[in-house]
């Protein structure tokens, strides 16, 4: 670039950097005053004239300072070149948080809760993905002569359970034979290829446990298919109140944000972006292809392990954010749950 347009990114820069803090029009008297540009208060008005006709920032009154718009803030985040590292002490305070969930569902309720708290925007988690699972372990809990609890555990630390009732009852010896037969078959075996394999199971088993190798592989088929219902957990919704003014009527309130999140759809259209670990994805205004969230940004990103996307994490608030050190949050919480998940 030119060192008029790198002059002129600056200056859009240092617009954001002011609006996204206090919230107010930008003049260009109070940038000569709070940043450092090395140009004249001229050149500065020029400049802005410049970025205004060219859609990167508007001025919402007359007789106002400048705001940065969709395209502003697009451009601005595409060169980001430092991110706003966390410190030491945040890393290891978000380890140990994580660290400290009992379980998965534990893990990502904190996950949420902890995004919310470092961003002050509205954080998402979606539960590991089954399709992207691999089988870590299959137990086959005898309760009754006639009752079994199956527990899968795949590697991205999920754990289903399902109760199967048999049509006759089954002694210590045959429930043993069902354990070993489905765990040999199921171990190590991704989602789209456990269920198959299950299948396939069924069809090879010995006649004397025939009826009890279909009821369990019944069950198990249904488990392993992807599952459409509790895939999400929102946390600090609340903090969309702080930035009430950010949803004017014109871009239908805040109401119509907070119906958008009510719809998991929605939001797991926005999280689909993201197709990888390590990298984070920004969606501003209109590029959420959602009507109700034009005034919003999603700052999202894959967590998982080994190059294996478990699920996507990411926050939701208004287009005046943070992104330096939302990304950076965003990126970090999502480093670490896929490590605590891999782990268990």
């Amino acid at each position: 670039m030119s060192v008029t347009d790198d002059r002129r990114f600056e200056i859009l820069r240092a617009i954001v950097t002011d609006y996204v803090s206090t919230q107010e029009p930008v003049g260009s008297k109070n940038l000569v005053d709070r940043h450092k540009l090395g140009v004249s208060s001229a050149t500065v008005r020029n400049d802005m004239a410049v970025l205004e006709a060219e859609g990167y920032i508007a001025q919402p009154h007359t007789s106002s300072g400048r705001v940065p718009t969709d395209k502003g803030y697009r451009l601005f985040v595409d060169r980001i070149s430092e991110v706003k590292p966390l410190s030491p002490a945040e890393r290891r305070a978000i380890l140990s948080v994580l660290d400290s969930g009992v379980d998965l569902d534990d893990v990502l309720r904190r996950s949420v809760k902890l995004l919310a708290q470092l961003t002050r925007q509205v954080a998402i988690i979606q539960y590991p993905v089954l399709s992207a699972a691999t089988v870590r372990h299959l137990e086959v809990v005898s309760l009754s002569p006639s009752r079994l609890l199956l527990v899968v555990i795949t590697d991205n630390g999920r754990v289903e359970q399902r109760m199967v009732t048999l049509s006759c009852d089954i002694d210590e010896q045959d429930s043993s034979r069902l354990r070993d037969m489905f765990s040999t078959a199921l171990h190590g075996q991704r989602l789209e290829a456990a269920s198959a394999a299950v299948a396939e199971l069924a069809n090879q088993a010995p006649d004397d446990i025939r009826q009890h190798v279909v009821r369990v592989a019944t069950v198990l088929v249904e488990t392993l298919v992807e599952r459409g219902d509790d895939r999400l957990i929102l946390g600090g919704t609340s903090n969309l109140a702080r930035s009430a003014s950010d949803f004017t009527p014109l871009l239908g309130g805040m109401d119509s944000v907070l119906e958008a999140l009510e719809e998991q759809v929605v939001v797991l259209k926005l999280l689909a972006h993201t197709q990888q670990v390590g990298g984070v994805t920004v969606q501003i205004g209109e590029e959420t292809q959602t009507e109700n969230l034009r005034g919003t940004a999603v700052v999202s990103t894959g967590y998982g392990a080994s190059g294996t996307v478990f699920g996507g994490v990411g926050v939701l608030g208004p287009t005046r954010m943070d992104y330096p050190g939302t990304i950076a949050s965003v990126a970090a919480v999502a480093k670490y749950v896929g490590e605590v998940l891999a782990e268990r």
